[in-house]
């Protein structure tokens, strides 16, 4: 069973990403993630590639209640389709060059 986030992150720095969507296995570890900046663009890792200096966590993705006690950020759960949206859009325009992992 998936998890699906949307995290916004509230920071005024355009050369960091503003919005996050991931997706976590059952232990909470993510899958997929993309990660959208102020100007649109966007930047995908998975665990077989990674996009720039966008990488999966080396660290389980703590609860909704934990990520919501930092007033930077505001989390909420999304669904599958809204995940797979924004996956296949930072895929096919990335931020930067795809790296294959290994």
């Amino acid at each position: 069973m998936f998890t699906y986030l949307k995290i916004f992150w509230n920071r005024g720095s355009n050369d960091l990403p503003m919005l996050s969507f991931g997706e976590l296995d059952a232990e909470r570890w993510e899958k997929w993630k993309v990660e959208i900046y102020r100007d649109g663009s966007m930047a995908p890792a998975s665990e077989e590639f990674e996009c720039g200096e966008i990488f999966l966590s080396i660290d389980p993705i703590p609860t909704l209640t934990e990520i919501a006690s930092d007033a930077r950020l505001e989390p909420s759960e999304i669904t599958a389709e809204e995940f797979e949206r924004g996956w296949e859009q930072a895929l096919a325009n990335p931020r930067w060059p795809l790296t294959k992992i290994g």
